[in-house]
């Protein structure tokens, strides 16, 4: 008989034993169990505003009765609709559980030990955490004035670099890449190696300068394209996501993809969802109402907020974040303190409805006042 008293013993890799796990933000009912609080808001987690579009919940509604068969495997009619949209080929789209997927198949196919993958800090913690899971090399490089600083990240590429990941808009800052930018930084860069342009909030997006991965890998297969139907399509529960590339680079990643990674009403939902043209206007019209609404309060209270072409605004409240996120949750508002991304005295507040928007400001300034 097994003796549990006895430790068990695994051979796991240092770089494991020092992988701290991706901090999830609060869920509502949490923090309502928590601390004993009803008709709690959340506005931490960049979710959308407004749900998803109601031709996607008719859609998932439809089809549950066939829950019991297995998913289409191919993602075929995803892949058609995306590539009518797009303007390219269902062989260069992989799809995934989520734009997480993408970057784990990518890592995982590029990345081994020894070989580095760069990125930037603050940026979406994800992209260091499955590298070192991987046992790869970070060369993580500090943003410049909140951007992504191309020129430091040319500099910085190596015989051993496969990866560069850049977020566009950046997560958390909000900024993005000029296009100007971005076309000298390819010039200088080797044909080793991808650059995976992480759009997950592109659909935001009203500057006219920024780059669209989708075009620029039309024109150099070094690119690749992530996106998401967690954000601006409200599925974030469903963890759908697709990746554009060559088709070259889509095949390598389809060897390590599992069968059936995308479930069946996700997949539905998002084809729906890319149908409801309208929501997806609310959607955004919501987002760039509540940020201009945010910035100006936010800034009244006398905090800096950073110019966001996101759904959330990164904001300097001149104090410590998590002092101040702790205070907002007995308030029942959560929002995000920024210290996991080095950003010690920053929250990032996602742009929720009208109303919660308002609590969020009062919360806030009475918090900061007390």
């Amino acid at each position: 008989m097994f003796n549990k008293s006895k430790p068990l013993f695994f051979e796991v890799p240092q770089y494991l034993l020092d992988l701290i796990p991706y901090p999830p933000g609060k869920p509502l009912e949490e923090l309502e169990r928590e601390y004993g609080i009803k008709n709690a808001i959340k506005l931490a987690s960049n979710e959308n505003l407004l749900g998803p579009s109601s031709k996607a919940r008719e859609a998932i509604s439809n089809a549950v009765s066939s829950l019991h068969r297995y998913p289409d495997g191919s993602g075929y009619y995803l892949k058609g609709k995306l590539a009518d949209m797009l303007g390219i080929s269902s062989e260069e789209i992989v799809l995934g559980n989520g734009s997480n997927e993408l970057i784990d198949f990518l890592i995982r196919v590029f990345i081994r030990p020894g070989y580095e993958a760069i990125s930037s800090n603050p940026s979406f913690l994800v992209y260091y955490k499955m590298v070192q899971a991987a046992g790869g090399i970070n060369v993580v490089l500090p943003l410049s004035d909140y951007h992504h600083d191309l020129e430091n990240i040319a500099s910085a590429v190596t015989p051993k670099t496969r990866l560069i990941f850049l977020d566009n808009p950046n997560n958390p800052t909000g900024t993005i890449i000029h296009h100007k930018d971005f076309d000298a930084f390819l010039k200088d860069l080797p044909d080793h190696l991808l650059i995976v342009l992480d759009e997950a909030y592109i659909e935001f997006v009203k500057a006219e300068h920024t780059i669209k991965a989708v075009e620029c890998m039309k024109l150099d297969k070094r690119v690749v394209a992530l996106r998401t139907f967690s954000k601006a399509y409200g599925l974030a529960g469903l963890r759908v996501g697709y990746g554009v590339m060559d088709k070259e680079v889509a095949q390598y990643l389809e060897r390590v993809r599992q069968p059936f990674n995308v479930n069946t009403l996700a997949q539905i939902g998002a084809v729906a969802a890319l149908d409801d043209h309208q929501h997806l206007k609310k959607t955004v019209d919501a987002v760039w109402q509540g940020i201009n609404f945010l910035t100006e309060k936010l800034e009244k209270l006398g905090c800096r907020v950073m110019p966001s072409e996101a759904n959330f605004v990164l904001v300097d409240i001149g104090t410590n974040a998590e002092t101040v996120y702790e205070k907002m949750l007995r308030e029942g508002v959560i929002v995000r303190a920024m210290t996991a991304y080095g950003l010690p005295n920053h929250i990032r507040i996602t742009v929720g409805l009208p109303e919660e928007n308002i609590r969020c400001i009062e919360s806030l300034n009475k918090v900061l006042n007390t």
